[in-house]
């Protein structure tokens, strides 16, 4: 019997519908365990091995690179997660996502990492 979960919440997220998890449905996805500070407190957990997530509320800037997407992203209130636009030869771009993260995945290989913002009380060891 295959009894580990198909979804989980990463860290500084629980689920939406914790009754509903507990029955195996998922669908009501996770939503954040500490609020965002908008600016200062606030910092990225480094997600390796990544699906990005779907990118209807994604804006890409392929001029900048990692280090300015991450300074973009701080600043800006609405950006919940960024990324490389292109992988190939040590990265370059920007994806920046500023709604829900939905549909990511974990690959067992391949993949890239995606940056997402959590609250400070989130990246404090546990």
């Amino acid at each position: 019997m295959h009894t580990s979960p198909t979804c989980n919440c990463i860290k500084g997220f629980v689920p939406k519908n914790a009754g509903r998890w507990d029955l195996r449905d998922m669908s009501g996805g996770c939503v954040r365990s500490s609020k965002l500070s908008c600016g200062e407190g606030d910092g990225f957990l480094r997600m390796s091995q990544m699906k990005l997530p779907e990118t209807s509320e994604a804006v890409v800037d392929k001029r900048i690179g990692l280090k300015e997407c991450r300074e973009k992203c701080v600043r800006d209130c609405n950006c919940t997660g960024y990324a490389n636009m292109d992988i190939m030869n040590g990265g370059s771009g920007c994806v920046m996502w500023t709604g829900e993260l939905d549909d990511m995945r974990k690959y067992n290989a391949g993949g890239q990492d995606l940056y997402v913002k959590v609250a400070a009380a989130s990246l404090v060891p546990s």
